[in-house]
């Protein structure tokens, strides 16, 4: 019996973790980097994304792990020119009902101290639901798991420096329990720029909203609602 129990809960990890996914590389300026991949990350190489531990995601939007998905250094950066494109790319995804969401954070000097603390988040891509009904596929993260890849751009007035670039996307397919899955890397952004946004369009990352956010909490087996707003700020644009 206590063999047939462990074999079972074996079994129900292994179904648990197939359920989750990570970014686990990326593409910018035509050059892939790789990131880290499942419950392996010390055996992946010297890459630009802060380490993360597991594909289990985060429960709540205070927790510290929201952040970067318990990342908090890398040992490399990215170039990228304002107004190209980041491509994350995911080895696996299988929640269809959930919002994507792309921030950047501008470090105040090199990434060794950039921890992404005060409200200075901003976001610069996002996709919600963009047709009813809640249970459908019409949702951010339904691309993912199509296309296993969010491409999206560095506003183009945005001001060079050192910038993390954070990946979201909330899972919503159990009513009323949100499952967060972010992961971060280092970017340095560069161009003539001098835009930077400021007011309503920065966030604290964790507690970028309300636990009882309607984008956040959603009764998702028994909700009528025919829009959906992600949570957080505006898309910033430049």
């Amino acid at each position: 019996m206590h063999f047939t129990s462990t074999v079972l809960s074996a079994a129900a990890l292994v179904a648990q973790v197939a359920g989750h996914g990570a970014v686990t590389s990326y593409v910018i300026g035509g050059t892939t980097y790789p990131g880290y991949t499942g419950f392996s990350p010390a055996s992946s190489p010297a890459t630009i994304q802060r380490q993360w531990p597991d594909y289990n995601p985060t429960m709540t939007v205070t927790a510290k792990s929201v952040m970067c998905n318990g990342g908090t250094s890398a040992k490399l950066s990215a170039s990228v020119a304002a107004g190209s494109t980041v491509t994350a790319k995911w080895q696996q995804w299988t929640h269809a009902q959930g919002p994507v969401m792309v921030w950047l954070y501008k470090c105040a000097g090199d990434f060794t101290a950039c921890d992404g603390s005060g409200q200075k988040w901003f976001k610069i891509d996002q996709m919600g639901m963009t047709a009813p009904p809640l249970k459908g596929t019409n949702w951010g993260t339904a691309k993912v798991m199509k296309d296993l890849a969010w491409t999206s751009t560095i506003p183009k007035t945005l001001v060079a420096g050192n910038y993390l670039i954070r990946h979201e996307l909330i899972a919503l397919h159990q009513a009323n329990t949100p499952q967060f899955y972010a992961e971060c890397a280092q970017i340095v952004v560069t161009g003539s720029g001098t835009a930077s946004p400021s007011g309503a369009f920065l966030a604290n990352i964790p507690g970028y909203a309300p636990q009882s956010d309607p984008g956040i909490t959603v009764p998702i087996d028994t909700s009528t609602a025919t829009t959906y707003k992600c949570p957080g700020p505006d898309v910033w644009t430049g």
